[in-house]
């Protein structure tokens, strides 16, 4: 059930993600990969900052504010803006 909520959680932060910076969304594999890759910076990020992210929720905001994190590095990096 862990990893259904996880990929679930994923995707969902992707999406989000995507609509908040401009995008269109990156597809169903491309969002969850976003959002678990996003959740794993927003949880260092998190960390750094002595702050906690429980329950779904705060998994869910934890997520999207990495997965924008990574969006912004990436596009700073191609050289769009």
């Amino acid at each position: 059930m862990g990893l259904i909520l996880g990929l679930f959680i994923g995707g969902l932060a992707g999406w989000i993600a995507g609509k908040l910076m401009k995008g269109q969304g990156f597809g169903l594999l491309g969002n969850i990969l976003l959002g678990l890759v996003g959740g794993f910076f927003g949880g260092l990020l998190f960390r750094l900052l002595g702050l906690a992210a429980t329950g779904v929720i705060g998994s869910l905001i934890m997520s999207t504010i990495g997965a924008i994190l990574l969006i912004v590095i990436v596009r700073k990096v191609n050289g769009k803006q």
